[in-house]
């Protein structure tokens, strides 16, 4: 039985804003009507509350079944009414359901070609055999990739090598997971020459963040954008003058508002994987293009710098038969 929900005017008002409001934010672009629609309504969910959000949930959790439902069979399935799911359209850009229809059923379409969508959704059973968990696991981060190059914006890519390559100190900040992440991009940043840090202590990074000064990078990494630790650095970093960067997932969390320049990741959850958990591998793929092109700007330093430490680490590599 569909729940009392809010005036239609009033929620027509919020629904209708979130798409304005999301593509005027740090200039990210929307994504054509017929293309990155299950990105949109993953990207807005935090966005939405109680009848609309249902609505979004239902989508994601079967979007062939939804590509097929007419609006009173979505509406009913979500416990909600077909007046929200039209609103729904609304706050994705769509002018009406049959669009949105559409929109799920070419994307679908799409993946299904390209071997995406092999189990998604599916939860993986403790008796499934490693082929199935195997094809599960590569058809999310797969479709994980491909939402994460559409969201990403690369004019922001490009800002952050500048930043990066010029910097006479970059600082990396993140927590638990994302720590792991930021250490390996500290690794990659290290051996072609430039001066960077990996802080997972918070008093450390706090000392080093206060040592910031305008030219310095303090770069945070969190999925949801809401580590109090990664945003409490970055802060510190950003009032003494250092350009900040956010990688996450949520362009309205607190850590994106923060940052001056933000790098969009998408997530693809599976089973014993959760959004923080599959999020590393976007994020991974994010910094590894953020590296080559740091890399591209610096590239007589970085080339000498993989020469000198090459040949600094070949004796302790296993001598070679002859």
């Amino acid at each position: 039985m569909a729940e009392p929900e809010m005036d239609g005017t009033a929620m027509t008002a919020v629904a209708d804003s979130l798409v304005r409001d999301r593509a005027a934010l740090n200039g990210i672009p929307q994504l054509a009507n017929s293309d990155g629609v299950l990105l949109r309504v993953r990207t807005l969910l935090p966005e939405f509350t109680g009848a609309l959000q249902r609505v979004a949930e239902q989508v994601l959790a079967d979007p062939a079944a939804a590509s097929r439902a007419t609006i009173v069979e979505l509406a009913e399935r979500s416990g909600t009414s077909p007046a929200t799911v039209t609103r729904f359209c609304r706050a994705l850009g769509f002018d009406g359901y049959a669009d949105l229809r559409l929109g799920i059923a070419a994307e679908t379409g799409r993946a299904r070609s390209a071997g995406w969508t092999v189990d998604i959704g599916r939860e993986i059973q403790p008796n499934d055999p490693l082929e199935r968990v195997l094809g599960q696991i590569m058809a999310a981060d797969t479709r994980a990739m491909h939402d994460t190059a559409s969201l990403l914006d690369l004019s922001e890519v490009a800002r952050a090598a500048v930043a990066i390559a010029a910097a006479p100190r970059v600082n990396i900040f993140g927590a638990s997971g994302s720590a792991l992440v930021g250490e390996e991009m500290q690794f990659s940043l290290h051996r072609i020459g430039i001066p960077v840090w990996a802080w997972t202590d918070v008093h450390n990074g706090l000392a080093s963040a206060a040592l910031s000064r305008p030219g310095d990078v303090a770069l945070g990494i969190s999925h949801s954008g809401e580590t109090g630790e990664t945003i409490e650095l970055l802060a510190e970093a950003s009032s003494r003058g250092a350009t900040t960067i956010a990688l996450t997932s949520f362009p309205r969390s607190p850590l994106a508002e923060l940052a001056d320049i933000v790098l969009l990741t998408a997530t693809q959850a599976t089973t014993f994987r959760p959004d923080a958990l599959s999020a590393r591998h976007p994020q991974l793929v994010v910094l590894d293009l953020l590296y080559v092109a740091v890399a591209q700007r610096t590239h007589e330093r970085s080339h000498a710098a993989f020469q000198r430490t090459a040949q600094a680490v070949h004796g302790h590599k296993a001598a070679k038969d002859s």
